[in-house]
């Protein structure tokens, strides 16, 4: 849809638009910051309602805390910084939070008031350069996240499956979708090439590039859907380590 006048530079919130605009970074903004105040009292929480069966809280896994003895943190203190690293500088986080938190440009064609867009050219925002390094380190949470997965079929009696299976598969899937939609590992795996049928390895990297392509389409709904499985994942464990949510066994 287009609108008549480009309001950037418009007082704050000013806009011809008759639409409303301000309901999706409404509710972008309400799900930021609701996660970010679950996860950040999570992370304080005694570590033994991080595990129930077979089943382990995505926020406290790798326990970094083994390599380290004597360490008393929360394994979530050590790790969290990462996921949260990944989703800050992500193309797509970066649109969501501008628009739903920081309300610079809150939305197309609505006035952001007088400030100056000077880039990412300094802190905090020229942290987002740094995007593809936390790409490889978020990989290895994948890695990890797949192994939980297996074990989430392990119980004390053999193998089985239980609601908090489906729930841990849930937010591995839609993880590994999110993480491997990236719009940077798409620019690693066929930028910078104006021939494929030139390039080294050319056919698998375009076979590779078009794949991510197709998964970079939905980045924006994997990012959601991401981070709702993640956080449901852990009350889920949580839930049921404490005796308040009782995990049903299917096999």
């Amino acid at each position: 849809m287009a609108y008549p006048v480009p309001g950037t530079r418009e007082p704050f919130l000013a806009t011809r638009r008759q639409d409303t605009w301000w309901v999706v970074p409404l509710v972008m903004a309400t799900a930021f910051i609701a996660f970010i105040a679950y996860a950040s009292w999570a992370a304080f929480q005694p570590v033994e309602y991080s595990r129930f069966g077979p089943y382990i809280s995505p926020f406290f896994s790798p326990d970094l805390t083994r390599f380290v003895p004597g360490l008393g943190w929360s394994p979530a203190l050590l790790i969290l910084w990462i996921p949260a690293g990944f989703r800050l500088t992500c193309y797509y986080g970066r649109k969501a939070y501008y628009r739903s938190l920081t309300m610079s440009p809150p939305a197309c064609a609505v006035g952001k008031g007088q400030r100056d867009y000077k880039g990412e050219r300094a802190l905090p925002w020229v942290l987002n350069n740094i995007h593809r390094y936390f790409l490889y380190l978020v990989t290895i949470f994948v890695i990890f996240h797949w192994i939980h997965l297996l074990d989430a079929f392990r119980f004390d009696d053999g193998i089985g499956m239980g609601l908090g299976t489906l729930v841990v598969s849930a937010d591995t899937v839609f993880l590994s979708l999110y993480v491997f939609s990236c719009h940077s590992l798409r620019h690693m795996v066929g930028g910078k090439i104006d021939c494929y049928s030139c390039a080294a390895a050319g056919v698998t990297r375009h076979k590779l590039w078009t794949g991510i392509s197709i998964l970079n389409d939905r980045h924006n709904v994997y990012f959601w859907c991401s981070l709702f499985t993640v956080g449901f994942a852990d009350v889920y464990v949580r839930m049921c380590a404490m005796g308040v949510w009782h995990d049903v066994r299917f096999f």
